[in-house]
């Protein structure tokens, strides 16, 4: 291909006394003329070459009558009123409604369809106040991370002028109970904070509306460590005061006082585990995984908080791990992960069990959303093959109905979801679910896409995905394995993929893709990975370990240069699941992964699209841009490498879904061109007609 002209300089530090060359370290600087003019003639070049595929024009048909729906998500209540999102066949974006009463009329709050021309401005987090009457939340430009809070009454719909709090990238506002003011986490817009220092000056403060924010009262000190992240918490009686110091995503700490104390005072100090609470009624419901990887549940009295008198309630279920607790309508609900699906149960205060929810099959499910002491709650299904359901359910008795569904022109009877299981470099035993239209020959030679993540405790369960359909009803398999490094097993399983032993979350992955080959599902030039963030690491490493074993690479938002991630964006903070280069211990696990230094000049890569957003301010685009440019300079490599920048988009890109929908087509066209895959006529896929 024709590329645009990417300079190599000759850039080589000594990292602990290894020689690391770093040829393109020019790209870094966004900022610089010669980049940007860089960056707009690969988007260019990505963009023109997409629009050629065939294909593309029925994808963006057939994604135009799967993203475009009528949903609703579980309402929250407040007072006497309940809050929802809604998404229209119609509109670009989700709107915020609200109601007095389940069955009042429905009136809009919050319109980010009207917020501007260009749709560049997002809703981020929104909280209402106890009564219902005032709601916090983010507005978030380009659909970045960095935020700031307002608040509207809820009567009016009028914003107020007075409560405009920058710094809310963290935000996640607690109402007090009088709806007088919230506690929120803040962090500095001070541009002479470098970067990578802001996450350590987060501080904890208390906002009283109608007073200027410039005046909020510091609850608790910053850290000073951006590796840590700090937020507040408060009991809904108002009574007691939290904050969760967490170092990463294995340990964490938990202090508290009473509201009108001055100190906080420490609960447990995490080495090497977990904890979370929930208050009510004076007593602390606490979530942990300290001696029991797949986690328990105490009660503590805040009036001997020490760990000594901590009551276990609920132990240990060696066969499945807790993933959160809720109280709701005077009960635990309690949500555990068995084999990456969902089983939500539901004990009394004491952790006497009363009933396992009953689910309409096996997928992924949500917790129930409710109040401590309403009988009602709610809770969302979903499967690979079930749009997303929303029910409503009775805690004390457990009937449950149908409350909302999304509509979609899809027949869930024609498709088939297994789960397997395959043994990993080690012998560790891997679970994969594999999706694909029912009558699939295994021949061999059916186009596959597996996608992964690996890592920061996240799973990956079997929910619905609108974007697989025309994959698989062109014959394509659809594959999610469930890594090393996620929480699918607790503790441990988190564990065997973090810092030291991440090559075992890349080693699960290949497996995988040596299982898909070994029973002729595909075959590796058929075989196409994806992953996005923490999952673009592990195909950018996939692609450079193994590059004969794929057939096309979709790299989204990633982290690929590994010895200087800690220095970009919020990379200080995943120090605790990566480690760090400044350490030399660190650095050897580092640079031995690290993809952007393993792309070799005597290797054929596979097809690489690398998909990057212009605003994204967690995981800084300089990683797509150096990789694109070192593959792109590979003498002789065939295969395209394509770089497409999402404008006005953060990290989990734009939320308008038009730009979805686009962005969805350019994917698929990606992978279907170059994994030579037909069967879309008209934007009907053939076997769906």
């Amino acid at each position: 291909m024709d590329y645009p002209v990417t300079r190599a300089d000759a850039v080589v530090d000594s990292v602990h006394g290894v020689p690391v060359a770093d040829a393109y370290r020019w790209l870094e600087d966004e900022k610089a003329p010669e980049v940007q003019a860089w960056m707009r003639a690969q988007d260019t070049l990505a963009r023109q070459t997409l629009a050629q595929v065939p294909v593309r024009d029925a994808l963006v048909r057939r994604f135009n009558a799967l993203f475009y729906v009528d949903a609703i998500s579980t309402p929250m209540r407040r007072g006497d009123r309940y809050f929802y999102i809604r998404t229209h066949k119609d509109k670009e974006k989700s709107v915020l409604y609200w109601r007095d009463g389940e069955n009042g009329p429905e009136k809009v709050l919050l319109d980010p369809n009207t917020w501007s021309a260009d749709g560049s401005v997002s809703m981020g987090t929104w909280a209402p106040s106890w009564d219902g009457r005032k709601l916090a939340f983010a507005q978030r430009p380009n659909a970045a991370d960095e935020a700031v809070l307002h608040v509207v009454d809820v009567d009016t719909g009028v914003w107020s002028e007075v409560d405009v709090i920058e710094g809310g990238k963290y935000a996640s506002p607690k109402w007090t109970p009088d709806g007088k003011g919230f506690y929120y986490e803040w962090l500095p817009t001070d541009s002479s904070i470098p970067v990578d220092e802001r996450p350590g000056h987060t501080t904890l403060r208390y906002h009283a509306l109608g007073q200027s924010p410039a005046k909020d009262v510091v609850i608790h000190p910053r850290t000073g460590d951006p590796s840590t992240f700090l937020a507040g918490d408060l009991s809904r009686d108002g009574r007691y005061l939290f904050v969760v110091i967490s170092r990463g995503w294995s340990e964490n700490d938990i202090y508290w006082k009473r509201v009108g104390e001055k100190d906080f005072r420490l609960l447990v100090k995490g080495e090497g585990a977990t904890y979370s609470l929930h208050a009510w009624k004076d007593v602390f419901y606490v979530t942990t995984d300290e001696g029991a990887p797949k986690g328990r549940i105490f009660a503590v009295d805040p009036r001997h908080p020490e760990r000594a008198a901590w009551k276990e309630l609920v132990p240990e279920d060696t066969t499945a791990s807790l993933q959160s607790l809720s109280v709701v309508g005077g009960h635990l609900a309690l949500e555990y992960m068995k084999d990456a699906t969902t089983e939500v149960r539901v004990t009394t205060l004491d952790g006497r069990p009363v009933r396992t929810v009953a689910l309409p099959g096996v997928g992924a499910a949500s917790n129930l959303y409710g109040l401590e002491d309403r009988d009602e709650a709610y809770f969302i299904f979903t499967s690979f093959t079930t749009p997303r359901l929303v029910f409503k359910t009775s805690v004390a008795t457990g009937a449950s109905s149908l409350w909302a569904k999304v509509e979609l022109p899809m027949d869930p009877s024609a498709y088939t979801v297994d789960q397997v299981f395959y043994p990993s470099k080690d012998g560790t035993r891997v679970p994969m679910f594999l999706v694909y239209r029912k009558g699939l020959a295994r021949d061999g030679n059916a186009p596959t896409l597996l996608y992964g993540y690996g890592g920061f405790n996240v799973n990956m369960q079997p929910a619905f995905r609108a974007s697989i359909l025309p994959w698989l009803d062109a014959g394509g398999v659809y594959a999610v394995a469930n890594l090393r490094g996620g929480g699918e097993y607790g503790k441990e399983w988190h564990e065997a993929g973090r810092l030291g032993r991440k090559q075992n979350v890349f080693d699960d992955f290949h497996a995988a893709a040596e299982y898909l080959v070994r029973e002729k599902y595909t075959q590796p030039r058929r075989l196409a990975i994806h992953g996005g963030s923490n999952g673009g690491l592990l195909v950018g490493a996939a692609m450079t370990q193994r590059p004969e074993l794929y057939g096309a690479v979709v790299c989204a938002v990633p982290l690929l240069d590994m010895v200087r991630y800690h220095l970009f964006g919020s990379g200080r903070t995943w120090i605790p699941e990566y480690g760090s280069a400044e350490k030399p211990e660190d650095f050897q696990t580092l640079y031995a992964y690290s993809p952007y230094h393993h792309v070799r000049p005597d290797v054929r890569y596979p097809a690489l699209l690398m998909m990057s957003a212009d605003h994204d301010d967690r995981v800084d685009p300089m990683h797509a841009r150096k990789f694109v440019a070192a593959v792109q300079n590979v003498v002789g490599n065939q295969a395209p490498a394509l770089l497409r920048i999402e404008m006005n988009a953060g990290h989990s890109g734009a939320d308008q879904v038009v730009r979805s929908i686009e962005s969805s087509a350019d994917l698929y066209a990606f992978l279907f061109q170059v994994l030579e895959v037909g069967g879309l006529q008209g934007g009907v896929p053939a076997q769906a007609r």
